[in-house]
């Protein structure tokens, strides 16, 4: 598994309607397998029409897409009042796993719908798959409040560094059974840790502030 797929900001709004086919998307999902489920028995399930339905999602992909919605929506909810005093390598990990968080109670049907998007055949996918990992990340430098402003070379190093990040964790959390995704946690604490020492010693880097506390 390498990439990750949210679907753009044209289709993400949330709403109770659309939640509605998502969660019986869901719902049928950990009965049968998410390949197995079909928008027109999700559609039947809640006694809607098809058309109306389809005027919300074209397909069982856009379902997926606003499902993985809900992590950004996790990364960027309200914080704690000192969540500005916080180190960087704080605020990186509370928001990457509110990300991981949010679909923890499903995560065996979240990783069937990165299997799917990344499909061999699914071509028409994997486009939109790797704008959607850069979107990701930048919405977790932003949940951050990271101070490095786009396009500086610190940004830049940042981005690379959580895309790496990011992915890793991911491979992690897709195989972790542990009570409260402990494995995950203590993996990311760890290359956090291990990221801010690295960052220390690259010359131009260091924030006048705080250190970068992410790995390459």
């Amino acid at each position: 598994m390498t990439m990750i797929a949210i679907h753009d900001s044209s289709t993400a709004e949330a709403s109770p309607f659309a939640d509605r086919i998502v969660d019986e998307a869901i719902r049928q999902a950990e009965m049968h397998g998410w390949q197995a489920v079909r928008l027109s028995e999700v559609a039947r399930s809640l006694e809607l029409p098809m058309s109306v339905v389809l005027e919300r999602f074209r397909d069982m992909d856009d379902v997926a897409n606003a499902w993985f919605q809900r992590g950004w929506r996790a990364m960027l909810a309200e914080k704690p009042e000192t969540f500005d005093d916080w180190p960087e390598r704080a605020r990186i990990e509370h928001c990457l796993q509110a990300w991981f968080d949010a679909f923890g109670a499903h995560r065996h049907v979240t990783v069937q719908m990165l299997r799917t998007k990344a499909h061999l055949p699914h071509l028409h996918t994997w486009v939109p798959m790797v704008f959607d990992l850069s979107r990701t990340v930048q919405w977790l430098r932003e949940a951050s409040r990271l101070e490095a402003r786009y396009g500086t070379r610190r940004a830049q190093v940042e981005e690379m560094a959580l895309t790496s990040l990011f992915l890793a964790a991911l491979a992690v959390w897709s195989t972790d059974h542990t009570t409260g995704q402990r494995r995950t946690r203590r993996f990311i604490e760890k290359r956090l840790k291990r990221g801010e020492s690295w960052m220390k010693w690259v010359p131009g880097l260091a924030h006048p502030k705080h250190r970068a506390e992410v790995q390459l």
